[in-house]
């Protein structure tokens, strides 16, 4: 063991939760994103809804095996999404860019934190398009790391993948889930001539639980902005953002923050259940029930959103190739109502 500032730093891949460790590229990082905390808050008991099928399917085994054989990485799998099988088994993946180290430490979120200090892999935009192509996909979501030690937030680097897709193979459609990007127009436009169909930054909680939920560099005002700006640069392009349930918040918050992102001129919502990713992460206030999250999408489709795909294991991207069909991805509490 080497330290770092003082601070005992494992080298190789023996990280446990919590503790830091060095990359492969040199820097160190955090394990899971968030370090050991001394006192850890009891989990309540899962309740029966929150439980997922085991991901199976002609169309989800041949996925998987193009990406065993060609060694490719995707959130879908290292995140242990639930929903894998159904979204692989329906051409959709998310991809994940620029690395597996966030400069960010939101406390919800189990992503490795640290300072790449300016790396990346030039050859992701080619890698990438190529990865979609092997993995026969329709749709893909690409979402990233927080960036903010690079000049742009890694935005020409996002519109290079994106473009690299496009060229490859053009018939796929593309959405990006991206960082705030410090809210800078200049980089949230270069993201949005590139080609994208979805345009997505998660807004993630209501406006009171923003801090301690979020990093102190993010925030529920500047992403309402980016998504505004978004929507004003290339009204033609759809945006998206989504809200995890669960951390405390109240159903005045809920409809607030629906209104905020209709506001915005937000076109898809997605609304889901917080479950903490580690001991060491913001522990779980409570489990909203099939029935609220029925009663929430019809309140967003109400407000003006396009759609709103809303139950407990909804992620950001779930079936995001069908989000605007207005039948909750078939999910329960399916029944549209006329958007005003």
């Amino acid at each position: 063991m080497t330290q770092f500032k003082g601070i005992d730093v494992v080298t190789g891949p023996a990280a446990r939760s919590g503790e830091k460790y060095r990359t492969s590229q040199g820097h160190t990082a955090i394990k899971d994103g968030i370090k050991s905390v001394q006192e850890v808050t009891p989990a309540p008991p899962k309740p029966s809804w929150l439980r997922a099928p085991l991901p199976a399917g002609e169309r989800f085994n041949a996925v998987r095996e193009t990406v065993r054989e060609h060694r490719l990485a995707t959130v879908c799998e290292e995140a242990k999404c639930p929903n894998i099988g159904e979204c692989w088994n329906h051409g959709t993946a998310t991809i994940m860019l620029m690395g597996e180290v966030c400069t960010r430490a939101c406390r919800f979120c189990s992503v490795d934190t640290g300072n790449p200090r300016g790396w990346l892999d030039l050859e992701e935009p080619a890698n990438v398009a190529r990865t979609v192509e092997l993995m026969g996909l329709k749709y893909v979501v690409l979402t990233s790391v927080n960036r903010d030690d690079l000049s742009d937030g890694g935005a020409a680097h996002y519109a290079a993948c994106i473009r690299a897709i496009k060229t490859r193979t053009p018939g796929v459609a593309v959405e990006a889930l991206t960082p705030d990007f410090q809210g800078v127009s200049a980089d949230i436009e270069t993201v949005m001539d590139s080609g994208l169909s979805v345009f997505a930054q998660n807004v993630e909680t209501v406006r009171r639980l923003t801090h301690p939920v979020r990093d102190p560099r993010a925030g529920y005002k500047q992403t309402l902005a980016v998504l505004a700006h978004a929507k004003a640069y290339r009204p033609e392009v759809l945006t998206k953002t989504s809200l995890m349930l669960g951390l405390g918040e109240t159903d005045e918050e809920i409809h607030e923050a629906i209104a905020d992102l209709r506001a915005a001129r937000v076109d898809i919502l997605t609304l889901g259940q917080y479950l903490r990713p580690t001991p060491n992460h913001l522990a779980v206030q409570r489990f909203v029930t099939p029935e609220s999250f029925a009663q929430y999408r019809q309140a967003a489709l109400a407000a003006g959103f396009l759609e709103c795909v809303s139950g407990p294991l909804v992620r950001s991207s779930y079936r995001a190739e069908r989000v605007l069909e207005q039948n909750n991805c078939g999910l329960p509490g399916s029944d549209p109502v006329m958007a005003n």
